[in-house]
């Protein structure tokens, strides 16, 4: 104990006397939370009891230092999955040199496409229009025999609830495109070759270019392949994959599921950018901008899911049967 740190002795009430030693307040110690000390060095003389030293303020945490709770570090935001996977796409690309130009542009493409909206994309935007009409009401409809075809098969489905996207994944329904009708053309390349108007095929399977009457948008599209030109046109899953994963497709085989990915009847050569926008929306989620085609659209997502065991949710089945009270043909 240091000289200056004991006290002048006194007596107590009862004629005892006695002597003190007086502590530091904890709030001057050196194991406060910021370890700060308030005078020149580490241990400063105290102040005789009851009144401050000249020039200081008073304690305002007699009772020790306030605890203050640390800010969590912000996580940063992590790429997005897209961009992820299509350095990942090119990566693989350059080191195994296995690939051509033209190969590499079809891994992209199908890097980009077939991400299809899954768990981390975004959830579509609700049908609008920008005029303000019903987002439902249609200029074109089915023949008797299409609308017919379309009703019945909505009313084979089961409605159900979403099941859980848990365990969802591109490679759940195969590794990129296969070749369905073993011509020696994989999907991508036949369903261009069947969409497109002029398409330049000069080798057999591979698309080079070509018009796309887009049905999504009404627009016209000059598909070239090719770097930077290839992603103006895609193909297009109808019933989304992921759609497809909470709405059965889980409990089909692998087999199965690859099949589905790659039936023609689900594929479409579409605008790009529509089918980004449309991710992995159902029909009570995005509808296509070009009203006329909205019929044939919730006409093959009715038809995909009854042929491939699929159900469709209770919002889902009500916004097809809007769209398909549209589609009535005149008497």
């Amino acid at each position: 104990m240091l000289p200056q740190d004991r006290l002048p002795d006194d007596t107590g009430p009862n004629g005892v006397r006695r002597s003190g030693t007086r502590r530091r307040p904890r709030s001057a110690r050196a194991d406060t939370l910021d370890g700060s000390c308030t005078a020149a060095g580490p241990h400063p003389r105290p102040a005789p009891l009851g009144r401050p030293s000249a020039g200081t303020e008073p304690d305002p945490n007699p009772n020790g230092p306030v605890t203050r709770r640390r800010r969590r570090p912000t996580t940063p935001a992590r790429p997005a999955r897209r961009t992820l996977w299509v350095f990942l796409g090119i990566g693989l690309a350059l080191t195994l040199g296995a690939c051509s130009a033209d190969e590499l542009v079809d891994v992209l493409d199908a890097i980009v496409v077939e991400l299809d909206g899954g768990p981390a994309g975004r959830s579509a935007d609700a049908p609008e229009d920008p005029d303000g009409s019903d987002a439902t009401s249609v200029e074109e409809g089915l023949t008797a025999t299409e609308w017919e075809a379309a009703l019945s098969d909505l009313a084979s489905l089961p409605v159900k609830g979403r099941a859980a996207m848990t365990g969802y994944e591109r490679d759940a329904f195969g590794h990129g495109w296969i070749d369905v009708d073993r011509n020696g053309c994989d999907t991508r390349n036949d369903v261009l070759a069947r969409d497109l108007d002029d398409p330049d095929r000069p080798e057999g399977c591979r698309v080079l270019s070509g018009i796309l009457d887009d049905p999504y948008t009404g627009a016209l599209i000059e598909f070239v392949r090719g770097e930077g030109t290839s992603q103006l046109v895609q193909i297009d899953h109808v019933v989304p994959l992921a759609n497809a994963w909470v709405t059965g497709a889980q409990q089909l085989t692998e087999e199965e599921r690859v099949a589905f990915a790659n039936d023609p009847l689900n594929l479409l050569a579409v605008d790009g950018p529509a089918n980004q926008h449309k991710g992995a929306g159902d029909a009570a989620t995005w509808l296509p901008s070009n009203r006329s085609f909205r019929c044939e659209y919730v006409a093959r997502q009715v038809a995909v899911k009854a042929a491939h065991d699929l159900w469709v949710t209770p919002p889902e089945h009500d916004a097809i049967e809007r769209v398909l009270d549209g589609c009535r043909p005149a008497a």
